[in-house]
């Protein structure tokens, strides 16, 4: 007995046959495409263009408007001492803290730690408060004018200060008052009063 093939219709066998034929063609096509050629193409010619653009903004920037030339001529060296002397005279005279003083500062009393323990007793510690510190002029002699106003010649460190009573020395000390043998000088940041002996070395 014979086996039937199924090749007594030909047209359902050539439409088999297409249809394999075209399952092969698309899966090479694809297996070709995984496989054959690169999956990420090198970005030599962004580069380039990255490059080119930077260097035509830099060529732009440079012939772009110049900055003006200052000339130095036209700057006055001179002190004005009118000037200075209204910024050393400015004291403060606010009712709330001076932010630029350390007394202002409010001290704190720590609250007394209570003991673990029933009974024990509480421990207290004071704060020791800052002394200010001593004034760093040497008042080393003084002059007279001719209507007995006394000028006192201050030094700190390498300078040397010329002062009127009132006067503001180095942005921080005021002279108080001018005395042959001795000198009054006010801290103005700590508002501290010290009095200066003649050091006559």
């Amino acid at each position: 007995m014979a086996i039937a093939l199924g090749t007594e219709n030909k047209r359902q066998v050539y439409i088999v046959i297409a249809l394999a034929a075209i399952i092969v063609f698309a899966g090479g096509y694809e297996l070709y495409n995984s496989f054959g050629t690169p999956s990420t193409p090198a970005p030599t010619a962004p580069a380039r263009t990255a490059a080119t653009a930077r260097g035509t903004n830099q060529r732009a920037n440079a012939a772009g408007p110049q900055a003006q030339h200052v000339a130095s001529n036209n700057i006055d060296p001179t002190l004005h001492f009118d000037k200075l002397a209204q910024s050393e005279d400015v004291v403060y005279a606010g009712t709330g803290r001076n932010i630029f003083s350390a007394e202002s500062a409010p001290v704190v009393i720590p609250k007394p730690l209570i003991g673990a323990r029933p009974g024990s007793q509480a421990i207290v510690t004071v704060p020791e408060v800052p002394h200010p510190p001593a004034i760093d002029l040497k008042y080393f002699g003084y002059t007279q004018t001719r209507d007995k106003t006394m000028q006192a010649f201050l030094v700190r460190g390498d300078d040397i200060f010329l002062a009127h009573s009132g006067d503001v020395v180095d942005h921080r000390y005021k002279v108080v008052s001018i005395m042959p043998a001795s000198i009054q000088i006010t801290d103005l940041g700590y508002n501290n009063t010290q009095t200066l002996p003649l050091n006559a070395n």
